[in-house]
């Protein structure tokens, strides 16, 4: 509980949304960098909106699991430009190598809003899968952050 001083510094220091939605953030990669698994949809789309969600460029991340679906650790790997970013399955294999990762889930935001899958969001998907599956690595998912976010597990595009 806070002491009425923490109160009083609240009070006159008040958090902007940009600083709740930071912390927010901060608590839910905290929450999943402790071992637990990432088995909600759910709870993983709702830590990448926080994540990426704020973003004025596409950002492309990953989330690299160990074999038990839990969080080893949270990379954003790729920045772009207002509609696209360059993301180059060598680096990404690269970086699940490093991490010992077992299992991945892709991320990257449409800072347009929208949150549906473009085709060439798909090819990519499809090319990074390929290029894991030559060393062991399962793909669970890909998660398209706009205003909401769109899984394309969910959608059968996996």
């Amino acid at each position: 509980m806070p002491n009425v001083q923490s109160r009083k510094y609240i009070t006159e220091h008040p958090m902007t949304a940009e600083q709740v939605l930071e912390k927010a953030a901060e608590v839910l990669h905290k929450k999943y960098l402790v071992g637990k698994a990432l088995t909600s949809s759910q709870s993983t789309k709702d830590f990448l909106q926080f994540k990426l969600g704020q973003y004025e460029r596409e950002v492309f991340a990953i989330l690299i699991l160990n074999s038990q679906h839990k969080l080893i650790e949270y990379k954003e790997l790729f920045f772009g430009t207002i509609n696209s970013a360059s993301v180059y399955p060598r680096e990404v294999v690269k970086e699940v190598l490093h991490l010992n990762g077992a299992a991945v889930i892709f991320a990257h935001n449409h800072p347009s809003g929208e949150s549906e899958p473009s085709q060439s969001d798909v090819k990519l998907t499809n090319r990074l899968k390929e290029s894991l599956a030559l060393i062991d690595v399962q793909v669970l998912d890909h998660i398209v952050v706009g205003s909401n976010a769109s899984s394309f597990a969910e959608r059968g595009l996996l």
